[in-house]
């Protein structure tokens, strides 16, 4: 099998749960028939609505910089399927990602055949088997897992972590995880283990008390980490990374953002109750990377992307824009999937940028320029429906000064296509 192969095998398994839904039934044949792969490392398990990515790559940061052998398991990936797959900071290399690919479709394929369950696995649910392979063939220590959707059904939710964790929870998702922060924060929550550990982020008061109410449930030792790490001061560079003191250690962040301070709160928290040395947590944050996330690129003019998706991400990117680009004028390229709160998000972005650049990746679930202009014309003046994606790159940097600031957001698949070309420069 090549790596192309291995990408184009998974890719058919896209919608292959035959109306099946989420469920953990066939996850668990799998990963049973695989050995369970996701029993030979120890893991951090990680939900939430926003900020996962990046206070799992804390986590894994702190973990590599106390010497542990670490894997890092994300989605989606920005441009390749390896980048979902890290080992010590680095994306899986071909051969293991092949690898692990081929072990997973042999057991799938045998499933198929045996009758097994009925329908294949998925394609989230195929890579995430694959991870667990890959970790175990990198013999790992740790794996800090990141959930793809909700947490009580997520494909994820076979590992037995040593400590979950919850970043902050907002409205997503609520076709599958239900209406109102209640029932979604209980969905998140299904990550914990009964009488084990778990670390969230500061919340609303609806899916706090979800949290508690589950934590007394299960006997789970649940800590919000604001309360035991507190902020005590900070001050932001000209990039918008914030200096913090918590718990006693002054960190440097690495990645931009007010809301990046709250995920390392709980990132320093959660380091701290799996007993990382303070130097190691420090070097971790000081070091992390979660490229696509508020992600600087100098240039004339200079560009930022960040992946802000959900009403949530567009509040916190306006919120830095505001605050670290108020003296620029702002060029935004935006393009979205079909299922996301597609006004909500631009009634905090447009009114930031004086033209706006709708488009759209080459993934099928985006939505098109037109559906995008048809759901906003009515926040912007200046907006163009612009394709494909490097076009609208291009004209959005066609005749910039150097007070302009391309920013490129919405869609991770968008961002996926437009950072190879700013890569390539």
């Amino acid at each position: 099998m090549t790596q192309q192969q291995a990408v184009s095998y998974l890719l058919s398994l896209l919608g292959e749960s035959g109306g099946a839904g989420l469920g953990l039934d066939r996850m668990r044949a799998l990963v049973a028939r695989l050995g369970h792969p996701e029993k030979s490392f120890r893991v951090v398990h990680v939900a939430g609505t926003n900020g996962k990515g990046s206070t799992c790559a804390m986590i894994a940061a702190g973990l590599r910089a106390s010497g542990a052998r670490v894997g890092f398991y994300s989605s989606p990936h920005l441009t390749r399927f390896n980048e979902r797959i890290e080992i010590d900071g680095e994306p899986v290399d071909d051969e293991g990602f092949v690898a692990a690919v081929a072990e997973v479709r042999c057991e799938i394929e045998a499933m198929a055949a045996e009758g097994d369950h009925g329908v294949r696995p998925t394609l989230f649910e195929a890579i995430t088997a694959a991870a667990f392979c890959a970790f175990r063939r990198a013999k790992v220590e740790w794996g800090v897992i990141e959930v793809g959707l909700g947490g009580r059904l997520d494909a994820s939710n076979v590992v037995e972590s040593e400590l979950a964790v919850i970043t902050p929870i907002d409205l997503d998702h609520e076709a599958w995880l239900g209406k109102g922060l209640r029932r979604i924060a209980g969905e998140k929550a299904g990550i914990f283990r009964a009488g084990g550990r778990a670390v969230s982020a500061g919340q609303q008061p609806e899916a706090r008390q979800a949290l508690l109410d589950k934590a007394a449930e299960l006997d789970v030792e649940l800590v919000f980490a604001p309360e035991r790490w507190l902020l005590e001061g900070s001050r932001p560079d000209v990039l918008g990374r914030f200096e913090i003191l918590a718990g006693g250690l002054r960190i440097q962040l690495a990645l931009a953002g007010p809301h990046q301070v709250d995920n390392a709160l709980s990132a320093v928290a959660a380091l701290d109750r799996l007993g990382v040395a303070p130097e190691a947590i420090r070097a971790g944050l000081e070091s992390a990377r979660w490229p696509g996330r508020m992600e600087w690129f100098d240039g004339a003019p200079p560009m930022l992307l960040d992946a802000a998706h959900n009403p949530s991400g567009a509040r916190a990117l306006a919120e830095h824009l505001r605050r670290f680009h108020g003296d620029r004028k702002i060029r935004l390229v935006y393009g979205s999937s079909r299922d996301k709160a597609v006004d909500e998000v631009a009634g905090y972005l447009f009114p930031m940028a004086e033209r706006v650049l709708l488009t759209r990746s080459a993934v099928a679930r985006s939505a098109s320029p037109r559906t995008l202009l048809a759901l906003t014309d009515h926040l912007h003046a200046d907006i163009e429906c612009v394709e494909p994606a490097a076009e609208a790159l291009r004209q959005a940097r066609e005749g910039s000064g150097d007070e302009t600031l391309i920013v490129v957001a919405g869609s991770i698949f968008l961002l996926g296509e437009i950072r190879p070309l700013i890569l390539a420069e």
